[in-house]
């Protein structure tokens, strides 16, 4: 769980997003929007349509109000539960807050999303 946080939180990085803590050593990661002219509320209702799921979230002296943030919050329990491990950390994050404005290409990629998690059902107790 944490190795997989760990790449996905550097992969992030890589591509413009800011990491509150710079990073993380624990299986969350909070994600400051504003380098990419976002809210959490905006990105956390866009990536619900592509089937991702994060909470939209305040980081540290957020401008936005509650109810709007400027930050969302994301996990790897979930994803580690179904089998994905580092390789597969592909960051479908970034092109639905790119897509977030576009409905229909939030629903494309969410089947995208959904085809590639095919491969890592939900585990069955």
């Amino acid at each position: 769980v944490k190795l997989n946080a760990a790449k996905l939180s550097a992969e992030l990085v890589r591509r413009g997003f800011r990491i509150v803590s710079g990073g993380t050593d624990n299986h969350l990661m909070l994600i400051d929007l504003r380098p990419k002219h976002a809210t959490g509320k905006v990105v956390a209702n866009a990536l619900d349509l592509a089937r991702i799921t994060v909470n939209k979230n305040m980081i540290p002296f957020d401008p936005e109000k509650p109810f709007v943030t400027s930050g969302i919050r994301v996990g790897t329990p979930a994803v580690t539960t179904r089998g994905l491990k580092e390789a597969e950390m592909v960051n479908f994050i970034e092109r639905g807050v790119e897509l977030r404005e576009d409905e229909a290409a939030l629903r494309a990629l969410g089947n995208e999303v959904k085809e590639f998690m095919a491969d890592f059902p939900m585990p069955c107790f």
